[in-house]
């Protein structure tokens, strides 16, 4: 008679791609362009459990293996999905031009990528129109990945933000380029002579960082930031929604966030939203900071959302606002995954899978578009255990362990929403006809958020 096998002796866990929110460019990789309000699994296209890396940007999702290979869908009228044409993929497909180049990050910006190899090469692909792409004289998009000059610099770190880009370098160099920032920072710092990086369309070292070392960088839609080996936090650019922690209305050197603000605890990670952050600490304490009209702080405010930072030029005081100061969330508490999407979040916490913040086009996968005002619970994601998760500006990726029967039997997708979120559904009509986006109506992200995806 033969042995039933131990638990210890199972096959391994299964683990699946999971998608959602919007997809009007097949951002989803489900071959189909319209939006999704709960997970569904993706068919696969790679061997689920050698994802290492998911993001995405305006209207494209990209997925790095563990060997480097890197896949991509969505939006590709810049040729950001640097496949060498700009016909829009709605299925994940593999970036043929870089076959034999391991990729080991991606970061993607509203209509560019950024690729960083396992050799600290620094690619770039999509649009150029506002030096984005860090190649100077370059044309006005590019649809084959090219590298960009560091110095002769390698890169460990990337980031990609509305309309620039930075990179930190093994020598602890944070470098910017792209124009994204100059505009704001020429109005609110009027008589001022913007430091080189904010107007550089090739990669600028950022100057302010002289006495630390980045190990980590970030890119908002109007702000950057830079994470140091000592734990320390540092912002730049604009701080119209708080998301500097600062008074000011626009900083164009990086200033510190002080240790006070996170409890004195050194900062172990850091990830970043169009116009919000998020930090963790070295135990585990999550902190989030700056916008938060559609629940993306995870937290009710303090303080009115009228709060207006003070132009440069004013000697007038200027109110701190309660968004504007790190709180942190205990419900995220040792947190082992976080993603921010243009105004929402992701985060796996004790294995399971929570949501946050704007949901207009499903993005939080409660089943619902009523904005979530505290992280919760995925509830189609409930059975399976978190790995991997990624975000585009308004859509959801994210890399699940199934459970033993699911993974036989079943393709988790559509359930029903969750009581919490049905009941939300109603109170939050009212607050989402009210609301009053502070972006301008000709701004990428005012065009995506009223359903120009």
């Amino acid at each position: 008679m033969e042995r039933e096998p131990s638990a210890s002796e199972a096959a391994p866990a299964a683990t699946a791609l999971f998608a959602w929110g919007a997809n009007s460019y097949g951002q989803l990789g489900l071959g189909h362009k319209e939006d999704v309000l709960l997970p569904q699994q993706l068919s696969e296209f790679c061997k689920p459990g050698c994802v290492k890396r998911i993001t995405g940007g305006g209207g494209h999702s990209a997925i790095v293996t563990d060997e480097g290979s890197l896949f991509v869908c969505g939006l590709n009228k810049d040729g950001q999905l640097g496949l060498g044409h700009t016909e829009d993929v709605q299925y994940f497909s593999p970036c043929r031009p870089l076959l034999g180049r391991p990729i080991r990050e991606v970061a993607c910006g509203w209509d560019f990528t950024i690729m960083l190899t396992e050799d600290g090469q620094v690619l770039s692909c999509g649009s150029n129109s506002f030096g984005q792409l860090g190649v100077p004289c370059g044309p006005r998009r590019c649809v084959i990945p090219q590298a960009i000059e560091l110095q002769r610099e390698k890169a460990v770190s990337i980031a990609a933000g509305l309309r620039h880009a930075l990179a930190a370098t093994a020598s602890g160099i944070a470098f910017q380029w792209g124009t994204g920032l100059a505009s704001s920072g020429r109005r609110l710092c009027p008589g001022q002579t913007l430091p080189l990086f904010l107007t550089a369309k090739e990669p600028c070292r950022v100057t302010g960082l002289e006495n630390s070392r980045a190990v980590c960088v970030l890119a908002g839609s109007d702000h950057s930031a830079s994470l140091t080996d000592a734990g320390e936090l540092y912002v730049w650019g604009s701080n119209k929604h708080g998301q500097l922690a600062s008074q000011a209305a626009f900083l164009p050197l990086p200033q510190k966030i002080e240790a006070h603000c996170f409890q004195n605890e050194k900062v172990a990670a850091v990830w970043s939203g169009w116009t919000h952050l998020v930090a963790q600490t070295e135990t585990g304490k999550v902190f989030t900071w700056g916008r938060a009209d559609y629940g993306q702080l995870g937290r009710t405010l303090e303080s009115p959302e009228g709060w207006k930072p003070e132009k440069q030029a004013s000697a007038l005081p200027c109110s701190r606002p309660a968004r504007s100061a790190p709180l942190s969330l205990p419900g995220l508490m040792g947190a082992t995954e976080v993603s921010c999407g243009s105004e929402h979040n992701l985060a796996v916490v004790g294995g399971a899978c929570y949501s946050w913040g704007w949901n207009e086009h499903g993005m939080c996968g409660d089943g619902t578009e009523a904005n979530v005002w505290a992280p919760k619970p995925v509830p189609a994601l409930r059975a399976s255990s978190g790995l991997r998760l990624g975000c585009g500006a308004g859509h959801s990726l994210a890399l699940c362990q199934l459970p033993p029967l699911a993974a036989l039997s079943q393709r988790p997708g559509v359930t029903d929403p969750s009581p919490d979120a049905t009941e939300e559904a109603g109170s939050q009509e009212a607050t989402d006809k009210e609301r009053n986006s502070e972006t301008s109506p000709q701004s990428p992200s005012d065009r995506f958020r009223h359903g120009g995806l």
